[in-house]
């Protein structure tokens, strides 16, 4: 191969790992927030059930952005949906840096929630697209391992330079708005799409021949994710209490460790078949709840650190298992509202769960609240399985013989 023949495919590696890296940072800018909660809430006064509809306003206004924004950018292409989403996003954390009340939280959240709502599809879809091999199995590995890794990053980062820098509700913000804008100027370079269909408002739709993969892989995915919502609205708050320490970088990096975890497991189960990984993430999920539920009776910070390790190794294995199933199963010409309906799927997990947490734990303290959570959600990861090897018992027995 000739010096010329490699600098297309060079070019198209270059914008497929930038186009990752605006997906990472994207969600970092959406948990940087989360180990500084605390502090608002002793700032502003606020309760846990407060807290936690703060988290879930970004969930209720990102699911409408994902119906429309998928679809749209299949008709439209990736650009033209992807740079308002960044400009909004930079909204968003300059509306965090300025917050003097409660309501300005809810407004920034919104905006968060407008800004991946509109971005996450299209740009899974654009990773997709971009990969230089076509490899689907590939692109959807590196979608879920930049979404889990800002999903960690953000509290991380949040928690270190809250603790360590000046201005502690400011900063984290700032430093979030510089890391956007060289994303959205990769985003600017993206090839013009050729539009696949022609865009008109219409009620959330499953591609024909999809049902039993979102029925299955969707819960589990929902499921996966009500841990991630537990753990970015309260385990700050719950680590507090276990450990007796303020530190927010120690905060930050209880809740990154979970998708931390994650991500090595994605990278770990990449190349295994997707329904494998479901049925081996899936139970590993439910012994890190447990684990996670024993931690709080016995207010112990070690046994806390193990399950969050080995939740976040059977998150990440159902994750991708999840997404590597609608991925394969999507039609190319409604890959991004496929993907978009998936992903109403994970942020109605990762939204409206932790709303109940919050309000029990107002109600009856934070411990028994997690506690009871992660026993039932333990339950269901159980009975899913159960579900799961029945169908695939079923997929793969020998068919009788013709007459």
């Amino acid at each position: 191969m000739t010096t010329l023949d490699t600098q297309p495919v060079r070019a198209s590696r270059i914008r497929f790992w930038a186009t990752a890296y605006a997906l990472l940072v994207l969600l970092v800018g959406t948990n940087i927030a989360t180990p500084l909660y605390q502090g608002y809430a002793q700032r502003f006064g606020f309760s846990p059930v407060v807290l936690t509809l703060v988290f879930a306003a970004y969930v209720a206004v990102l699911i409408p952005s994902l119906l429309v924004a998928g679809p749209l950018s299949d008709a439209v292409g990736r650009r033209r949906v992807l740079l308002p989403a960044f400009a909004v996003a930079m909204l968003g954390s300059l509306v965090f840096a300025l917050a003097p009340n409660t309501g300005w939280l809810f407004a920034g959240r919104v905006l968060q929630g407008l800004a991946v709502g509109a971005a996450s599809a299209p740009l899974t879809a654009a990773l997709t697209e971009l990969e230089p091999g076509r490899d689907r199995r590939k692109a959807a590995l590196v979608s879920t391992v930049a979404s889990v890794g800002g999903l960690g990053g953000g509290p991380l980062l949040g928690g270190l330079l809250a603790q360590y820098a000046p201005a502690p509700h400011v900063l984290p913000f700032v430093v979030e708005i510089a890391l956007l804008v060289p994303a959205a100027a990769v985003i600017a370079t993206l090839p013009a799409t050729t539009p696949g269909t022609r865009w008109r408002p219409r009620r959330p739709q499953i591609p024909a021949g999809m049902r039993a993969e979102f029925a299955t892989s969707g819960t589990a995915s929902f499921l996966a994710f009500s841990v991630i919502g537990l753990f970015l609205a309260l385990v700050p708050t719950y680590v507090a209490a276990l450990s007796g320490s303020a530190n927010l970088l120690l905060a930050g990096a209880a809740v990154a460790a979970l998708p931390g975890c994650s991500a090595v497991a994605q990278l770990a189960g990449y190349g295994r078949r997707a329904r494998s990984l479901e049925l081996l993430g899936l139970p590993l999920l439910a012994v890190g709840l447990v684990l996670l539920a024993v931690a709080g009776g016995l207010s112990s910070a070690p046994l806390f650190l193990v399950a969050t390790v080995i939740a976040g190794t059977g998150h990440g294995l159902a994750f991708l298992g999840g997404l590597t199933t609608i991925n394969n199963s999507a039609p190319a010409a409604r890959h991004a509202e496929a993907l978009g309906a998936y992903y109403v799927i994970v942020y109605l997990g990762a939204g409206l769960p932790v709303i109940g947490v919050g309000a029990l734990a107002t109600a009856a303290g934070l411990l028994p609240a997690v506690r009871d959570f992660a026993v039932g959600v333990a339950v269901l990861c159980l009975a899913l399985v159960l579900v799961l090897a029945g169908r695939a018992r079923r997929l793969t027995a020998p068919r009788p013989a013709a007459p």
